[in-house]
């Protein structure tokens, strides 16, 4: 494959647009690679072949013609088993789910494909998405890049892996508690984390309808930036001439910081040092919404999941990992006015948190506090297993409730990453001060 699975998706795209790639080329190299690959049946769920080279064969011919259809026409890249995709099994990661197959593709999907990307595949994930961990013993656990005795992070765990090992350009996942932005960090890549809303979920299996958004892993910001664009039909924002000089920066410390692990603490506390001598001026800041939405969380997210799946559930409870079943059947706890009260309150509390940051650019907080924990432990370790879980999703679920948009970058150190929060349809605006940033990490 040459170096091409190590490009990045806009650097692939420039490459097919100046005629030293052909899409097709490039296509079947990268299922050479899967097909290949040690772990690819726990990496994909479905490789998608013949689709993959008819859409490459079109691109190929408009890239001939002059009629390419975007940056990004001709590269291939993966979905998270969410995605809808037409008469291709469509399983959520999860048995319960098993043998279902729609017949038109989602929304995001349909955006894609008609910007001209290849649709390789399908990848794994947790169960529904109700984990930040990636570890699913009922279908399967991808692997981490860094740690083979470790999780991958989810639940986009497949769409990080497939990206992280070179088996895709671009994965496609969602985040409703940190689903992408989680595996992104622990596999050193970069993830965008978009304002609920901003991209279509018509066509992707829901877990918390009113939390759930979609979002790519990526190996840089600028990828992230085009990537956006083609999953919503629109244009990518403009990434030229950013710098951090003059830019306002906030360290959250309610919260993210409890109980930290010194790895990521280090890498964080390294990172903001060389964002400070890029010149951005940060401040700490303290949130009393976000300490009080936190104890929020079990309301908000498990009774919406557990009235969303409980049903489904309640037909077959043993095909289902247990821990991942029990966290959602916790939900069943709450009443409807428990969850209606908690809504109207944390709106309020929205209110707050974006005047409390208005003057800042981003708000930055370690994206994990932990690492990648041991995936053979978590299998027999209860407690361990739940500890870890809920401390992995608790940094980044604070952009969920708050309703922001955010981006993990890349900090140096293996599987930790440094997270950049911004304001509420405000990508462009964020992945500018990402892209500063990024370039201040590098």
């Amino acid at each position: 494959m040459s170096d091409w699975d190590k490009m990045s998706a806009g650097d692939l795209g420039r490459a097919i647009g100046a005629g030293r790639i052909g899409p097709v080329e490039l296509t079947d190299a990268f299922l050479d690679a899967i097909d290949a690959h040690p772990a690819r049946d726990r990496i994909y769920s479905v490789v998608t072949h013949d689709r993959a080279r008819i859409e490459a064969q079109a691109a190929e011919a408009r890239a001939r013609a002059g009629l390419r259809r975007g940056p990004l026409d001709g590269v291939p890249v993966s979905w998270k088993d969410l995605f809808d995709s037409a008469g291709t099994a469509t399983e959520a990661g999860t048995r319960l789910l098993k043998g279902r197959v729609p017949d038109r593709d989602a929304e995001a999907l349909r955006n894609a494909t008609a910007a001209g990307l290849v649709c390789l595949g399908k990848t794994h994930m947790s169960e529904l998405a109700f984990s930040g961990l990636g570890l699913n013993p009922m279908t399967a656990t991808p692997p981490n890049v860094n740690d083979e005795k470790a999780v991958p992070g989810g639940s986009s765990s497949g769409a990080a892996s497939s990206v992280a090992f070179g088996l895709a350009a671009n994965g496609v996942g969602s985040d409703t508690g940190g689903s992408v932005r989680i595996p992104a960090a622990w596999n050193d890549l970069v993830g965008l984390k978009t304002t609920a809303g901003r991209v279509s979920n018509r066509g992707v299996v829901p877990l918390a309808a009113r939390f759930d958004t979609v979002g790519p892993l990526s190996r840089n910001v600028e990828d992230c930036a085009l990537m956006l664009a083609a999953l919503e039909g629109g244009r990518a924002a403009d990434l030229a001439g950013t710098s951090l000089r003059g830019m306002r920066l906030a360290i959250l410390t309610t919260s993210v910081f409890d109980d930290i692990r010194d790895a990521p603490k280090a890498a964080f506390d390294a990172a903001v040092a060389r964002l400070r001598d890029a010149g951005a001026q940060i401040d700490e800041i303290t949130s009393p919404e976000v300490a009080e939405a936190m104890p929020m969380s079990p309301i908000l997210f498990t009774s919406e999941a557990y009235g969303t799946w409980g049903k489904l559930i309640e037909t077959a409870p043993d095909e289902m990992f247990a821990p991942i079943r029990e966290r959602f059947e916790s939900g069943k706890a709450f009443t409807a006015a428990d969850y209606v009260a908690a809504w109207q309150r944390l709106d309020a509390l929205r209110e707050g948190w974006h005047a409390r940051v208005a003057a800042y650019d981003a708000v930055l907080s370690p994206t994990a506090p932990n690492l990648p924990p041991d995936a053979a432990r978590l299998m027999t370790d209860s407690a361990y297993y739940v500890t870890e879980n809920l401390l992995a999703l608790r940094n980044t679920r604070v952009g969920n409730l708050m309703g922001l948009c955010g981006v993990t970058l890349p900090t140096g150190t293996p599987s930790c990453g440094i997270l950049l929060s911004g304001k509420p349809f405000g990508e462009e605006a964020l992945l500018r001060v990402a892209k500063a940033a990024e370039d201040a990490l590098r």
